[in-house]
């Protein structure tokens, strides 16, 4: 299993906005995808404009080119997009240890 890891930075006051258009959009878009396995989102506490969004894949490919290249990505991107303050950063990991 892959998890995808997403630090996102909105503008101030979108929080909820941006809560509801992730929700949205990971319910309704990303858990269609190829190799989608489930997410989380977790919200900054002393950052309130940033969110780390981590989304498990069951293969790389499952994400970088089946999800990134297909059409559920535009889809995605329309949905959360605009509340971007800058491009997202986003990283791959594979897991060592689990307690």
């Amino acid at each position: 299993m892959i998890l995808e890891i997403a630090d996102i930075r909105i503008p101030p006051g979108q929080q909820a906005a941006f809560e509801a258009a992730i929700a949205h959009g990971l319910s309704s878009v990303v858990s269609q995808a190829r190799g989608y396995k489930g997410h989380k989102v977790n919200h900054g506490i002393e950052n309130p404009e940033r969110y780390v969004l981590q989304i498990f894949w069951e293969t790389l490919e499952d994400h970088t080119v089946a999800f990134r290249q297909g059409p559920l990505f535009p889809q995605w991107r329309a949905i959360v997009g605009p509340y971007f303050a800058v491009p997202p950063v986003v990283e791959h990991f594979t897991l060592v240890t689990k307690s």
